[in-house]
């Protein structure tokens, strides 16, 4: 019996039935019958469940942010956003296996990597919509980074269109101004700025 983050066991959660409405390589679509900790009737809830995922922060030598500009098809947008990607893995990975994942998917798909004498840091983790997917994502500080000597490598469904390096004073007027609106992008700067790793009072 697990102790979970809010205090209830694994056995306070109880799944009475599952129906599996769609189900692909990226994700299924279930309709779950479940009692919680607060409620003993079954409760019916639609979720999507998602491979788990990282996100990573590249900085620069000069403390810039390394951000793709990336066509996202649901939204009907090209939008600004850190590096990020699946895990592909299904079984448990452990702390350096997710750790060389957030590395692949730097290189991949910005071309960047990190510079002799570099670091990965965990910053923890998050959930991207607890009220719909179990999608769970692991957020990485690299720093610094470099171009790498292969370039990129997009996967053919990525259409990346850019990636930029930006300053503090770049990304909090883009924020303030909406031109971020992705929220791993969003989450991963707030967990660099309550950690004092970025600050927006810096050029």
């Amino acid at each position: 019996m697990k102790n979970l983050d809010d205090g209830s066991t694994s056995a306070d959660w109880q799944t009475v039935s599952t129906e599996t409405n769609f189900q692909n390589d990226h994700l299924e679509v279930v309709t779950e019958q479940t009692r919680t900790p607060s409620r003993r009737a079954p409760q019916p809830w639609t979720i999507v469940r998602r491979k788990r995922a990282v996100t990573i922060a590249a900085l620069t030598s000069d403390r810039k942010l390394l951000l793709i500009r990336q066509e996202r098809i649901p939204v009907r947008a090209a939008i600004w956003e850190v590096p990020a990607g699946q895990i592909d893995e299904k079984t448990e990975l452990d702390a350096g296996a997710i750790a060389a994942v957030a590395l692949r998917e730097l290189r991949e798909e910005t071309g960047f990597e990190l510079a002799e004498g570099g670091e990965l840091l965990p910053l923890g983790d998050y959930f991207t919509s607890p009220g719909m997917t179990d999608e769970h994502v692991y957020l990485f500080l690299a720093r610094p980074v470099r171009p790498s000597a292969t370039g990129h490598a997009h996967e053919e469904s990525e259409s990346i269109l850019d990636c930029q390096a930006f300053g503090a004073a770049e990304l909090r007027r883009m924020i303030d101004q909406s031109e971020i609106r992705d929220g791993n992008t969003l989450g991963i700067c707030a967990h660099l700025l309550a950690r004092g790793l970025l600050s927006f009072d810096h050029k």
